[in-house]
């Protein structure tokens, strides 16, 4: 195992923990500042996340953006690929796809423009530390080759870590949105 990559599993570990105090300790109203963001941009397609464990819920968020536009979830093809993302609808009967996490039951590929991206810590520079799959980081440089593509990271404000270990590889947020603050990387 590299440095690089014990220090991923460290920091990992660490923020795990936090998120799960932070995840215990949530009132409700998690997502009115991510609610806020993306007010900004209504009608633009966006692509949420079914929450899973301890992750923060962008739920209320999603279900007030598919009242402006068009809302999808990702889509776990195949390990090492980019990420597909179904269309998704409130109250849309959902499944459990690849991984675990529920997608819908019809699958209708749409491609995003905002991606509500979920982590396991981030840093004010806009590092992202994922779950170690790549998903995200493929997915984020495909669709920023083809158009704009804005990365906004949802946690809680305790998974930040300053330090935050990065491969040239790992695609940074352009926001990070947690129950209290929205940061602007280098802002």
């Amino acid at each position: 195992m590299s440095d690089l990559d014990a220090a991923k599993k460290a920091a990992r570990v660490a923020a795990f923990a936090r998120r799960a105090a932070a995840h215990a300790a949530a009132r409700p109203g998690q997502a009115g500042h991510l609610s806020s963001v993306l007010a900004g941009h209504r009608g633009v397609p966006v692509s949420g996340y079914m929450a899973m464990r301890s992750e923060i819920d962008p739920l209320p968020a999603m279900e007030e953006a598919a009242a402006h536009g068009p809302v999808c979830v990702p889509v776990i093809v195949a390990k090492g690929l980019p990420l597909k993302f179904a269309r998704w609808e409130p109250g849309c009967a959902m499944v459990e796809g690849p991984f675990g996490a529920r997608v819908p039951e019809v699958i209708d590929y749409i491609e995003p423009e905002i991606l509500i991206v979920p982590l396991v810590a981030f840093s004010r520079r806009g590092g992202r530390l994922g779950y170690g799959g790549g998903f995200y980081d493929r997915t984020l440089e495909l669709l920023r080759g083809k158009r704009p593509t804005l990365a906004v990271g949802f946690a809680y404000g305790a998974q930040e870590d300053p330090e935050v270990p990065l491969e040239v590889t790992d695609q940074p947020l352009d926001l990070i949105v947690t129950e209290a603050e929205v940061i602007t990387p280098g802002g």
